[in-house]
Formats: C-alpha cells, structure tokens, sequence
C-alpha cells in the first residue's frame, strides 16, 4: 500500500462528504433527535462511538474487497502489468464519478435492497442512549448504500492486499468526518467551500490524471530504459573488445618470438655450416701441403 493510495482514498473521502450529506444527512438527523434525552458530555461520546463503528463496518468492508481481489483478481493478474493497469482504471473511473458521471448509480440501487432488509436491525439502536446501541448504529451505517463507499471499494479490491484494503477503507470513512461531525454552522461553511471552489472537481481530476499516470508512467520508463540497454549492450561490446585486445597482442607476440627464435636457429646452422666448410678446406690445404713437401724430398 503506497502513501499516494491512502491520501487518495482520504482526498476522495473528505472532497467527496457534501454528497455524503445527501446520503447520510437524514441518518445523522435521527441520530440526533434520538440523543436529546443525555448530557451534551456522553453525547459526544455516542457521536464518536458510532462513527467509530462505521469507520470498523467499512474496514471489515475493505476485508472482503482485499479477500476477493487476492483470492479471485490475483491469480488471474500475476507475472503481468494488469494489476496495475486496472488500478489506474479504477482511479479514473472513480474520477470521472466524482465529476457527477452516474456509473455507480446502479450500485447504489442494489445496495439499497441490502439497506431496507437491515431495516428491522436498525429499529432495534434507536433511542441511541448507550454506547453499544451507538457502535451497533456505527457499525449498520457503513452498509448504508453510497457510490463513493463503492468506489473507494474497488480500490481496496485491486490493492491485491487484504490489510491495505482494510487500511484504505479506514482512511476513506476518516476523510468523511470532518462533514459529517461538524456543527450546522460548519457544515454549511465547508459545503459552501467545496462548492466554490470546485474541490469535488478538482479532486476528480487529479484521480483521472493519477489513474492515467499509474498506467502511462512505467510504460515510458520501461521503453527509456530500453534504449538504455543497447547502450548497455555496446559497452558490453567494447568490453570483450578489451578482453580479446590482449589476447591478439599475446599470440602476435609469441609468433613473433618464434619467428626469431627460428631465424636465430637459421643463423646458427649457416655459421655452423661455414665453420665446418671452413674446417674443410682447411684440412684439404694442409693435406696437399703434405703431398708437395712428400714428393720434394723423393
């Protein structure tokens, strides 16, 4: 699980949170309207516990996301690039949702049959006075059904890590608090500051442009490096050049150390040779010498 994932996930969490209210506002509404009857002191305290238990329903959410991605996507996906591939899709996809494309709409239908089925679990919390009404509460909300809650899911599905995708949907609901805690003053003034500013917009864009570039980024590098290589594979080149260099100047030399040992051997004959012939005619003068002198005195 990288850093830029996380804030990703908490970015889509906090930019994403007016349309939380719209989801989410009655919900919170009855909450509070059940919380009229306790000391403002404990009613903090309900408040904490059950967006505590939302934020354990949407990890345990990010369980099941990991477990389907690593034991159904992973083997599918590994020894290629589609892993990473398909988590840059899905952070476009998400993207592109929160410019206002309606793709998770029908998500939202389904789980909305799962959310009336929990109807007659979630009669039993109210009034929300004691703090397990309030984490069970909690830990009902986070299957309440939300396009954002969907999508931070499929990022938790492809993160092909069951703890990450726990981590990554923690850090999703934790960027959703801020709106939902917040005082009707301060809802007011963050929804209007989000609105002004375009911030669900903005960050829609950057997941796009993310998405785009954990697809695009390593491609590139992969083909940078290729060109890499044949530099690689001349210096490689020039290096058994460099091995073979020495090894042509050493049979060089040693031919010529045996031609010269050759000649040197030549030379030594001939002048054995003359010696010898020298020899010769030396003895043939001294014989004939004999001769003349044997015939003078006869």
């Amino acid at each position: 699980m990288t850093t830029p994932l996380l804030v990703a996930a908490f970015a889509m969490g906090f930019f994403g949170s007016p349309h939380c209210l719209g989801m989410c506002g009655g919900l919170v509404t009855a909450f509070g309207l059940s919380m009229q009857d306790v000391s403002p002191l404990k009613k903090r305290g309900l408040i904490a516990t059950y967006h505590f238990g939302r934020l354990i329903s949407y990890s345990i959410l990010g369980i099941i996301a990991g477990l389907i991605g690593t034991t159904v996507l992973a083997p599918l996906l590994t020894g290629n690039s589609t892993p990473r591939i398909l988590l840059g899709l899905v952070l476009a996809f998400i993207g592109l949702s929160m410019l206002g494309m309606p793709f998770l709409n029908k998500l939202e239908k389904l789980g909305m049959g799962v959310w009336k089925k929990l109807s007659p679990l979630r009669q039993k919390v109210f009034p929300l006075n004691t703090f397990p009404k309030a984490l069970a509460a909690g830990l009902l909300w986070g299957f309440l059904p939300c396009g954002l809650v969907y999508g931070a899911l499929l990022m938790a599905a492809v993160s092909n890590n069951v703890g990450a995708g726990a981590l990554l949907m923690f850090v999703f609901g934790l960027g959703t608090v801020p709106m939902l805690v917040a005082t009707q003053e301060t809802v007011g003034w963050l929804h209007k500051q989000i609105g002004r500013y375009k911030l669900r917009q903005l960050n829609g864009v950057i997941m796009i442009l993310s998405g785009l570039a954990v697809i695009a980024l390593p491609m590139v590098m992969h083909h940078s490096g290729g060109h890499g290589d044949h530099g690689t594979h001349g210096d490689h080149q020039m290096h058994n050049m460099s091995e073979n260099m020495p090894n042509h100047d050493m049979s060089n030399m040693q031919n010529m150390d045996h031609m010269q040992n050759t000649a040197d051997h030549n030379m030594h004959n001939a002048k054995d040779m003359s010696n010898n012939s020298m020899q010769g005619n030396s003895e043939s003068e001294n014989h004939n010498s004999m001769e003349h002198e044997h015939q003078s005195a006869e």
